[in-house]
């Protein structure tokens, strides 16, 4: 049995996430690979209910910490519920969003510590990492203008631009540091992003045959 690969899309709002996901299931179809794809917070039932109070307006202050417990709540329900058992089967798995988010949004964003945020990592996780990681980066006022133009903002999209120059550091800082993820300016017309997202997925692929 082929082991199962897992792939992830990871960005700003505003960034194209949904188009580089669709630019990637293409790109699977093409190779006949079976996949399955989630987005987090959600993916399962539970973990979108999980979403929700995450997502919406609230009428008391959510803390930081509050938050990451939430969303990694919701990584825990996907990840036993979808994403190792269609591992364990050789599925590949496709994410929109999965823990460099939390690194990102809470790490950054939030300002949370490292080492509270390795901790419960290292507790919900384990070793499991992403196969590839599509980083799309962008600048955040271009992103939140995107965002803005298709609707109403939620929780999380209406915090200050400072919140989001913060995370783009994280996300950019976590990038360079590690291998596995790959660097894309996503402020690039769309046909150009695409054009990287499968120049990335050849060469990454090509170095599984080898």
């Amino acid at each position: 049995m082929q082991k199962g690969r897992f792939i992830v899309v990871e960005g700003l709002e505003g960034a194209g996430k949904t188009s580089a996901i669709q630019t990637v299931q293409h790109w699977l179809e093409q190779h006949q690979i079976d996949f399955i794809s989630t987005r987090e917070p959600g993916g399962t039932p539970l973990a979108e209910q999980i979403r929700t109070l995450v997502k919406q307006v609230q009428d008391e202050q959510v803390a930081p910490e509050t938050e990451l417990l939430l969303m990694y709540a919701a990584r825990m329900q996907l990840v036993k519920s979808r994403i190792e058992p269609a591992l364990a089967q050789g599925q590949w798995v496709l994410g929109d969003r999965h823990d460099l988010s939390s690194r990102a949004y809470q790490g950054g964003g939030r300002q949370l510590s490292e080492s509270l945020i390795n901790q419960i990592r290292t507790a919900v996780l384990g070793s499991l990492r992403p196969d590839l990681t599509l980083y799309l980066d962008i600048d955040p006022a271009i992103g939140l203008a995107r965002a803005r133009a298709r609707g109403e903002l939620d929780r999380i999209e209406q915090e200050q631009l400072a919140f989001f120059q913060r995370t783009r550091a994280k996300y950019q800082q976590i990038a360079n540091e590690e291998t596995g993820i790959v660097q894309l300016d996503a402020s690039q017309p769309m046909a150009a992003v695409q054009q990287h997202i499968v120049g990335a997925l050849d060469q990454w692929f090509a170095g599984l045959q080898e």
